[in-house]
């Protein structure tokens, strides 16, 4: 315990936010993915010596402390925010592509390179296989971060997002047979084959029961009260609850915070939240799922730095082709058979299964004495390194090339309308500008100013034409206005409050009123 200084830890833990939250801030006010931002400056840091952060650097690359911070403190956070925000409807509507890719694609490149690695790296049985479920793992944070900066379509976001929580699930249950089972196994033959496939069944029906059962029942607990803050800690509860209590009875923790999760968050949100529970719920595991990826992805970079590359280039070129090729196969093959889905959305899935925190975390993880370990670290962290920055920075042009990130119809027009309207209406106020500074006359002014205002008025009945073609395109301005309409008068409310020219009762029933109107915008 003397060994143990929490004031310290505290310090080493403020100054790696800082550092996190300085680097996020940059990367989103450039509008650029902060994942793989914090990925690059952590590897940097890591590189560089800094005398001040070398204390940090010490404590956050502890593998234990890694392992710790990603698996036990931020994955259950990840996965239950995600899960959270997921509707019922979304999963339901495509729910094809989803479990072909989390299932049977996460299943075809476990085989793929679980073979591959014994045969092309020399990998032992238990590690050609530990490799392969590591591999196998997708992580979509720093696709999706691009994917709404650029615009994509809803529904491949989701595909890649739902694609993800199920297949982290399996990625873990493979890992943990390969590493610990998969030769005991093996020796029994074809006993062991069946104990094999009973152990898997059994991990994820435990995880599913475990997670359905107290998602179910916290979604009633919440029919109780209404009380946002308290709430908010039945969340909290919920997914480390149901993390731990599964890991304890080796039952997948993944799968059953993403099942009470998307309970908690459809069918709890539905009987017992009010409006303003669901968006402060919301809020606050958003700004929970930031503080968390920011702090993961720096981490990931920092971490990256103590693996020792010397005469290891050619594994590591060969383990990121195999790896590549892996996923290939199994989009392709497990999107073969699904109707309507566009040819371009799946070279983006391929291209943007990003490896990422979990697969380090899962590699750190395994025993000092696993056969392989070394071998297996390096090549993971080289691919992992490999795919948050060449494959994270060449999403955003690929989409342009494919075209998958067009704009909504008539959107092109509507801009250049914008744009002409905005220099009509700057070129008058500074004629009048100028006008009054020099003294000229209206006779002077006046003609100029009227040809302007006849750009104007021709421009508005483009605008009105441009929405009566594409109505989906004023339906969207006007949410916009609706939502700063409603956050002005939010503000209105508390001004009154302030001055007690109201009550706290009339307040709450008026903010109340106006959160509901919000939340269905949203929805």
């Amino acid at each position: 315990m003397n060994d143990l200084d929490l004031h310290h830890i505290f310090e080493l833990g403020l100054i790696l936010v800082m550092i996190a939250a300085g680097i996020t801030a940059i990367a989103k006010k450039f509008k650029k993915p902060y994942p793989i931002a914090l990925v690059i400056i952590g590897t940097i840091i890591g590189l560089v010596n800094i005398p001040v952060l070398e204390p940090l650097k010490e404590f956050i690359t502890e593998g234990e402390i890694f392992n710790f911070v990603i698996i036990t403190l931020f994955l259950p956070a990840l996965l239950g925010e995600a899960a959270l925000k997921l509707p019922f409807s979304h999963l339901k509507e495509n729910k094809e592509p989803i479990f072909a890719l989390a299932f049977g694609g996460t299943l075809i490149s476990f085989i793929i390179i679980g073979f591959s690695a014994m045969w092309l790296l020399d990998f032992s049985l238990p590690s050609a296989f530990v490799f392969a479920a590591i591999m196998s793992a997708t992580d979509p944070v720093s696709v999706l971060s691009i994917f709404k900066s650029v615009g994509v379509t809803k529904r491949l976001a989701i595909v890649i997002e739902g694609e993800s929580l199920f297949n982290d699930g399996l990625a873990v249950v493979l890992f943990k047979i390969s590493a610990f089972y998969l030769l005991t196994y093996i020796e029994l033959g074809i006993e062991g084959a069946g104990y094999g496939i009973w152990e898997f069944i059994k991990v994820v029906l435990l995880g599913l029961i475990i997670g359905g059962s107290l998602g179910y029942g916290f979604s009633h607990l919440t029919k109780y009260f209404d009380d946002y803050p308290l709430e908010i800690i039945f969340s909290i509860i919920l997914f480390y609850g149901s993390f731990l209590l599964a890991e304890s009875v080796d039952a997948s923790g993944v799968i059953a915070v993403v099942v009470a999760a998307l309970i908690f968050g459809n069918y709890g949100a539905k009987i017992g939240m009010s409006p303003t529970t669901k968006l402060n719920i919301s809020s606050f595991w958003d700004v929970a799922a930031l503080l968390a990826n920011s702090l993961v992805f720096l981490m990931v970079g920092l971490e990256i730095t103590r693996i020792n590359l010397n005469e290891k280039w050619g594994l590591i070129l060969i383990a990121i082709i195999m790896v590549l090729f892996a996923r290939s196969i199994a989009v392709y093959t497990s999107l073969l058979f699904i109707k309507n889905f566009p040819t371009p959305w799946k070279h983006i899935i391929n291209w943007g299964g990003l490896k990422g925190s979990l697969s380090v975390a899962l590699v750190l993880s395994l025993p000092r004495d696993f056969p392989g370990r070394e071998e297996i670290l390096i090549l993971a962290f080289s691919v992992v390194l490999f795919s948050l920055v060449v494959q994270g920075l060449s999403i955003k042009p690929l989409l342009s090339s494919l075209g998958v990130n067009k704009k909504e119809e008539g959107n092109k027009e509507y801009e250049e309308i914008i744009a002409r309207r905005y220099r009509f209406e700057t070129a008058i106020i500074e004629i009048n500008k100028v006008k009054r500074n020099f003294l000229i006359t209206d006779p002077v002014s006046k003609e100029i100013v009227t040809q302007y205002e006849q750009k104007l008025g021709e421009l508005q009945s483009e605008i009105e034409m441009l929405f009566n073609k594409y109505p989906d395109l004023k339906e969207k301005q006007q949410t916009i206005l609706q939502k700063h309409s409603l956050y002005a008068q939010h503000e209105a409310i508390d001004k009154l409050l302030k001055e007690d020219i109201i009550s706290s009762e009339v307040a709450e029933k008026e903010h109340e009123r106006i959160i509901n109107k919000l939340v269905n915008l949203e929805d």
